[in-house]
């Protein structure tokens, strides 16, 4: 193995609670639309690219309207973020810190630029995460985007961890073992092996 990948979302934190607030005032703003966004809601659609988000939260916008209500909201959710971080998940950065005394850690997800930065930087863990990588910068599948940053670092046997049955069928189209954490915000199905905690990461490399 020369290389553990993080997704974020249910992973490393929730930051559902803060994501949920920002884009209900990002979209009372900046919309006629009627809704209130929850935890519960944001956590159903984290872990998809912005277009599907997109398509599921505002279904009766057109393409254009979606991408430029998106857009407004990802710039709330930055800014509040810095404010209002997500929560991390018990033993994260102690963990982190012990895996990069062996492992080149990487990070990669389907948010937008700058999101990964700003987990990093809640977390106090930007010096231990060697390259990061997200849909906003390479606007393609998670697959091809865990590609572009293992051919981009010379990666030939990485794992990744993530939470969602996305995360899972991204690393078998890139054909990488993935590592389901029970903890987040999803389910998959047949994973390479199964975290119950972040720390259990310890154990199994370390």
């Amino acid at each position: 193995m020369d290389g553990i990948i993080f997704d974020v979302d249910g992973t490393l934190w929730d930051s559902t609670e803060s994501v949920a607030d920002a884009w209900t005032r990002a979209v009372r703003d900046h919309s006629s639309l009627d809704i209130t966004l929850d935890a519960k809601t944001m956590g159903s659609v984290f872990g998809k690219t912005m277009i599907e988000i997109g398509e599921t939260l505002f279904p009766t916008l057109s393409p254009d309207e979606r991408m430029k209500l998106l857009d407004i909201c990802f710039s709330y959710e930055n800014r509040h973020l810095e404010e209002q971080p997500g929560v991390a998940y018990p033993g994260v950065a102690e963990t982190i810190k012990k895996l990069a005394g062996k492992y080149s850690l990487f990070i990669v997800s389907n948010c937008q630029l700058g999101y990964i930065e700003i987990t990093m930087k809640c977390l106090g863990i930007q010096s231990y995460i060697k390259d990061h990588l997200c849909f906003g910068e390479t606007l393609v599948p998670k697959s091809e985007t865990i590609r572009i940053l293992m051919e981009k670092n010379n990666l030939r046997d990485p794992v990744y961890i993530g939470d969602t049955q996305g995360d899972a069928d991204a690393c078998a189209a890139a054909g990488i073992p993935f590592i389901f954490a029970e903890y987040g915000l999803g389910n998959a199905t047949a994973p390479a092996a199964r975290i119950r905690t972040f720390s259990d990461l310890q154990k199994m490399f370390l």
